[in-house]
């Protein structure tokens, strides 16, 4: 039997396997970096977040932050939130300050969700949250198990792993997490070249800033505006 999602500071514990540890991707490349990002807008606007800048961890600019929730607008408010490929956590944590109800943060780096947890203890925020350590396709099995839905879905695969991007849109499009007019965001480089549809996602709108660009896939039931 499924166990029901609880929300809170313990999270949901991994799911089963090796988890993969920052050293685990740091072979033979850069050394670890500390940076600093900022919750751009609401309840915790302005208060700083720690990222891990590295080659295999590449957190959102703050401007592409914000264009994107320019764009989503007051559809956050009570809103489920689902961060996946998470890093730090700047998306999720931004959507909760915005008023999303609950977030699900999914990342498979264990450096990464402690680095999660450091920034939403550093907030203040106790509840409302599950970090998941863990591969996101993994992570969407086990979501579907505890019945958990979503009205946002943002994924941010790293930008060299074009298959991942295509093979995870798939899992999601046919996955139960997704509510029936839910959106689907995906951060990816300017060079990749998305499908117009997987499933029942239906693509609808791209933005670029630099090199990076953000594309908007939505579910929409019949009848639905």
């Amino acid at each position: 039997m499924a166990r029901t999602l609880q929300f809170g500071t313990a999270g949901l514990k991994p799911v089963a396997g090796r988890e993969q540890t920052f050293l685990d991707v740091q072979r033979g490349r850069s050394q670890l970096n500390t940076g600093l990002m900022r919750v751009i807008a609401g309840t915790y606007r302005g208060l700083r977040l720690k990222t891990l800048k590295s080659t295999a961890l590449r957190p959102t600019s703050d401007q592409l932050r914000e264009t994107l929730f320019d764009v989503l607008g007051d559809r956050i408010l009570g809103a489920a939130f689902l961060d996946a490929y998470a890093g730090s956590g700047a998306v999720g944590i931004e959507a909760v300050s915005r008023g999303a109800a609950r977030a699900v943060f999914v990342e498979r780096h264990k450096a990464a969700t402690d680095l999660i947890r450091q920034n939403l203890g550093s907030l203040g925020i106790t509840s409302g949250f599950v970090i998941l350590t863990s591969e996101v396709e993994k992570a969407v099995a086990r979501l579907e198990q505890e019945r958990a839905e979503f009205q946002f879905v943002f994924l941010d695969p790293p930008y060299a792993e074009i298959r991942e991007y295509h093979r995870i849109l798939r899992v999601v499009a046919r996955s139960r997490i997704l509510l029936p007019t839910a959106w689907v965001i995906v951060e990816h480089s300017h060079l990749t070249r998305l499908e117009s549809d997987y499933g029942g996602l239906h693509f609808t709108r791209t933005i670029r800033h630099g090199d990076s660009q953000l594309s908007f896939y939505r579910r929409v039931a019949p009848g639905a505006q």
